[in-house]
């Protein structure tokens, strides 16, 4: 049996159900236990995610009082374990009582396999959700990328994406507003790129003009008043790695042509030098500038554009990553509480409601900066919207649907991620939110086909 996998605990008495159910979880390491201590030692021994308990135990098989201790005792030892519960015909108050104790869920006898196999993998599916945001409060690295902080649909595309263009030899263009994580994504594409030389950044609009294109290709000693010596540029500096070129609109358009000869002939020459120096590095770029807009009107040239954007990544905003605010908040909440005011231990519920309601026109540095201050400046335990200093947020506007079943989709997708956003993706909690039932809530993820 594989140690990678998943332990299912069947509490049953019944060992003819107990074969029967063993057979048909072969995906799973399935342990077995008859009676209350053996469940309890299989739960100490094993620590499985998920426990199917029949409430009729020995002593008292006929009734459930010793299946009730049971499942107050493992929900005591382990309370992330997801219980589920075995109920006779007719025994609604048994089921009821037992998610009130902290069941998951329950399923009626007799067993019909492929409904109970259903509930089995939701719960092992909520309980590893629940593992990651448990390590992402503790600061673990519940990311994308190995730097990206997300649970947002919009933002998983571009991370397959980057991880799709990584390893190819082509140059990538972020598209994307201040703020949104460029360079994140910009030093991803060159980790997973397996290229063994540096990642350089240099930030075009930054360094004056007279001065980016010694930045960028290196001089001569005695080049120019100053000189004294040689230095080698920043594409000279990514031999053999990734050169990140930021603010790329802002290159002026005299050095857009050398630029665009190194990309056609991978051959620099410093200022002042006479000897051709080739250069293997691979170029990302970013902007927060309309390029089509640029190139149409003669400010960017339109050949370099093309080699510059052999793939393009358009990058959202935050406002446009469904539920990320929250998530984000709270991860920037503890990492700086660990690192700046040990005190600061959550975020009110009226915190969560403002950052999720908040447009963040600075993206994801706006936010970080934020909860920054608020954690420097708290004086209490759990950070409020005025310590936020966040205003009353209106919604954005947006394109009318195409019909109301479209416009009703909108607000249920909407709703959804929200509710699991503040939830931190508890279905029972998002469902207890929106008003609906837990097996209403997975139907809709699954119309929808959104992540739990």
């Amino acid at each position: 049996m594989s140690e990678s996998m998943k332990v299912l605990l069947v509490v049953e008495d019944d060992e003819g159900l107990q074969r029967q159910l063993k057979w048909a979880y072969d995906g799973y390491q399935v342990v077995c236990a008859g009676d209350r201590q053996a469940a309890i030692d299989a739960l100490r021994a094993h620590e499985p995610a998920v426990v199917t308990l029949d409430l009729g135990l020995p002593p008292d098989p006929d009734g459930t009082d010793e299946g009730f201790a049971t499942l107050a005792e493992i929900l005591r030892l382990k309370p992330d374990t997801k219980v589920i519960v075995a109920t006779g015909h007719g025994a609604r108050e048994s089921a009821l009582k037992a998610i009130g104790m902290g069941a998951y869920d329950f399923y009626k006898k007799p067993v019909d396999i492929d409904e109970l196999g259903l509930i089995v993998a939701r719960a092992f599916h909520l309980h590893e959700i629940e593992e990651e945001n448990r390590r992402l409060e503790s600061g673990g690295a519940a990311t994308v990328l190995g730097s990206i902080i997300t649970a947002a649909p919009e933002m998983l595309k571009v991370a397959r994406t980057i991880e799709r263009v990584a390893s190819a030899d082509v140059s990538v263009m972020l598209l994307g507003a201040s703020g949104t994580g460029k360079e994140l994504l910009a030093r991803a594409v060159h980790e997973m790129s397996g290229r063994k030389g540096q990642f350089v950044a240099i930030n075009c609009a930054a360094i004056p003009e007279n001065l980016l294109e010694a930045e960028l290709f290196g001089y001569e000693r005695g080049a120019f008043t100053g000189a004294v010596k040689s230095n080698v540029g920043k594409i000279e500096l990514a031999e053999g790695g990734t050169l990140f070129l930021d603010e790329v609109g802002d290159i002026p358009l005299a050095l857009q042509v050398k630029l665009l000869r190194f990309l056609q002939e991978r051959m620099i020459e410093r200022i002042g030098g006479r000897q051709p120096i080739a250069v293997d590095t691979r170029i990302v770029c970013a902007t927060h500038q309309d390029l089509d807009a640029m190139t149409a009107d003669g400010r960017f040239r339109e050949d370099l554009y093309y080699r510059l954007a052999e793939i393009v990544v358009k990058i959202p905003s935050l406002a446009e990553r469904s539920g990320d605010s929250v998530l984000l908040a709270r991860h920037f909440a503890n990492r700086f509480s660990r690192e700046l005011n040990p005190g600061v231990q959550s975020l009110s519920a009226d915190a969560v409601d403002a950052v999720d309601a908040y447009a963040w026109p600075g993206n994801v540095r706006e936010l970080e900066n934020r909860i920054k201050r608020a954690v420097i400046m708290a004086d209490g335990k759990t950070l409020t919207a005025a310590d936020l200093d966040l205003p009353g947020a209106a919604p954005q506007g947006q394109e009318m649907p195409i019909n109301l079943r479209a416009a009703r989709e909108v607000a249920d997708r909407k709703a959804i991620r929200q509710a699991m956003s503040r939830t931190e993706n508890n279905i029972s909690g998002a469902a207890k939110l929106l008003g609906i039932s837990r097996p209403t809530l997975y139907d809709l993820l699954k119309q929808y086909r959104l992540s739990a």
